[in-house]
């Protein structure tokens, strides 16, 4: 006869945790789960829907075709193919999913090597948690694309890595497939550490000022194109047949070669107008671009610069004065620097931003009078401009990721939600589906605090003697 065990207060409540962590990370589980493989064949029509292309304008009683992840069609009166499934959006809003290019969610504990100056061996991609919770509920907020960046400890940071919000899928089904590679840089107080003080004892980390933050960039790229031209003599000797022994690899170099070889992006925290013009000449110097700007908030003092250097810009929407180098922001730099040429995305850096990008392009209508279609661009195609990956998303046309927000009104209204989010033709989050399981996870909580509950009656909790009859 097998003897059965009570549980323990500490056992009962661990298995209560896990259940409700899996219920939490995995709430489609039983009604929108991870699509499977194979899913990506499935035919969906939307129809009746107001289409936000942010390209192509807007498109009344729309109706987008999906076929093999990809948008098939788009326009009035299409007519759904025999075993199509058919979701009927009369009343709502479709619009491209948002990309956030400035994110730091899935990696906690992995956003800074702060420890060196140069830190561009480390990579983000190494590091990412796919069950952070803050994927599910930027997912949540329409947000299917996010630039996934190493923090500002450093002038030269870490490798970045372009993820889509597929929730459920592991780390690597996660990263964005031929998304360009980039490298995080970063200008200012962060870099020369301002705002951190050593343990007593340690001495303070170089550069400690910004000139100095400008020397370790400097120094790095004279380091890495002299490492090219080691390189490039190989590869000549190599080829013309002698027996030559290849340079050594230095990790910490190659991502810099590509940058010089217009292989990696760019993506430079930046504050002060003055600072920004120091890395534009830098890299004018050295011979590469800058891809983004991030922060940028003095942009709109040298936005023709950036521009005729054909940098981006990632900024806030109306951050200001929560640091020095801060207290020169605007409301209006967004519009400003569009105005002057620059592709600019408005950016989150926050994992509970990110779920209101939509609230965030809507204020540049009000500080600086952008149309509905450049707001929407703001948090759509000029991210998707910036990462270099405007052929495949950030805006709603044909032969494009069929990644799609379904909103309960205008997105750009706060009394709008997100109903439904598609990547790649896939539904990765429904609103109805969340909110029932929602009351499933919570019945399963219940069962188990009185099944708990019942078994410390019959044996006592740990550590006291069973209760008497």
């Amino acid at each position: 006869m097998r003897t059965v065990r009570a549980f323990t207060a500490a056992q009962a409540w661990g298995l209560i945790a896990s259940l409700l962590w899996f219920g939490f990370f995995f709430p489609g589980v039983g009604s929108a789960q991870a699509p499977q493989s194979g899913a990506r064949d499935d035919v969906t029509l939307i129809r009746g829907a107001t289409i936000l292309t942010v390209t192509r304008g807007r498109i009344e009683n729309g109706s987008i075709l999906i076929r093999g992840g990809k948008i098939a069609a788009v326009g009035r009166n299409l007519q759904a193919p025999p075993g199509a499934k058919v979701i009927d959006a009369t009343g709502k809003y479709i619009m491209p999913g948002i990309i956030d290019c400035h994110s730091h969610i899935a990696i906690d504990g992995g956003v800074n090597e702060g420890t060196l100056a140069v830190t561009s061996m480390v990579r983000i991609e190494d590091v990412l948690n796919p069950t952070d919770i803050n994927i599910y509920r930027d997912l949540a907020g329409g947000v299917t694309t996010a630039n996934i960046l190493h923090g500002s400890a450093n002038p030269i940071g870490g490798l970045n890595a372009v993820i889509k919000l597929r929730w459920g899928k592991t780390a690597r089904e996660m990263l964005f497939e031929g998304a360009m590679p980039g490298i995080k840089f970063a200008l200012g107080e962060n870099p020369k550490r301002s705002n951190f003080t050593p343990p007593p004892g340690t001495p303070r980390r170089y550069p400690a000022t910004r000139l100095g933050v400008e020397s370790v960039i400097r120094e790095a790229f004279t380091q890495a194109r002299n490492y090219m031209r080691q390189w490039e003599e190989y590869e000549r000797r190599r080829q013309a047949g002698e027996n030559v022994v290849p340079p050594r690899r230095d990790l910490k170099l190659e991502p810099l070669v590509e940058v010089l070889q217009g292989k990696r992006l760019v993506h430079a925290h930046a504050y002060r107008a003055d600072e920004i013009l120091m890395l534009i000449r830098l890299a004018e110097e050295f011979g590469f671009k800058v891809a983004t700007f991030q922060h940028v908030l003095e942009g709109y003092k040298v936005a023709r610069e950036i521009a005729a250097h054909g940098a981006g810009a990632s900024t806030f929407s109306d951050w200001w004065a929560y640091k020095v180098e801060a207290y020169d922001a605007i409301p209006y730099n967004g519009a400003i620097m569009a105005r002057k040429g620059v592709v600019v995305s408005f950016n989150s850096d926050s994992a509970e931003l990110a779920r209101r990008l939509n609230l965030e392009a809507a204020k540049a209508m009000k500080y600086g009078g952008l149309s509905e279609d450049e707001a929407l661009a703001l948090i759509t195609i000029n991210p998707a401009k910036q990462l270099r990956i405007d052929h495949r998303v950030g805006s709603i046309e044909v032969g494009k990721d069929a990644d799609l927000v379904i909103y309960s009104g205008h997105p750009l209204s706060v009394y709008s939600i997100v109903e439904k989010v598609f990547i790649d033709g896939q539904l990765y989050f429904d609103r109805e589906a969340d909110l029932a399981r929602r009351a499933e996870i919570q019945k399963e909580k219940e069962a188990l605090k009185a099944r708990e509950r019942s078994s410390e009656r019959r044996s006592g909790p740990r550590g006291r003697p069973p209760e008497q009859p």
